[in-house]
């Protein structure tokens, strides 16, 4: 898993207590924008649910609610406005880097597009052991959620390309 050349990471790879790199080729070039908001307008079924519960057992800890992904669609989101919880990085035709930074850890989840191929690569550094026990159910959690977006964008951008040729 290696992640691609233009993708930012939270800190080194040496220093990450998590990574994961996936990505898809798609039938036509989309940007990371694009593709943030084809997985946002259908949220997976369950993720609600889970802010819910991530957010009942993190409270107890002193971490911030995050609520979850509210679908809202910025009209030109740019670098320090919030996509929900993320804080924007980076945003360009080729990069959307988004970050959510607390006291337990550091996020960051950079969409990058090179042509037909679009990537979601995900790093995270630990600060405390609350981090460290929050990363162990998390991890899994997250490659399967971003293997089922990627899979959405996927088939969306394959019924849109479709339906224009």
């Amino acid at each position: 898993m290696t992640p691609p050349p233009h993708a930012q990471l939270v800190a080194p790879v040496a220093d990450l207590a998590y990574l994961d790199c996936q990505s898809i080729t798609l039938p036509a070039p989309i940007t990371p924008l694009q593709a943030w908001r084809m997985v946002m307008a259908a949220p997976l079924p369950g993720m609600r649910l889970a802010f819910r519960i991530r957010d009942a057992i993190s409270a107890r800890f002193g971490v911030a609610r995050i609520g979850g992904f509210s679908g809202a669609q910025p009209v030109q989101p740019r670098v320090g406005d919030k996509l929900d919880f993320f804080l924007i990085e980076a945003i360009s035709d080729g990069v959307l880097t988004l970050t959510a930074r607390d006291r337990h850890l550091d996020v960051m989840t950079c969409i990058t597009s090179a042509g037909c191929d679009l990537a979601i690569t995900a790093s995270v550094i630990t600060h405390n052991r609350f981090g460290r026990a929050y990363m162990l159910p998390v991890a899994p959690a997250h490659k399967l959620i971003v293997w089922l977006m990627l899979r959405r964008i996927r088939r969306a951008a394959l019924a849109r390309h479709q339906t224009m040729a």
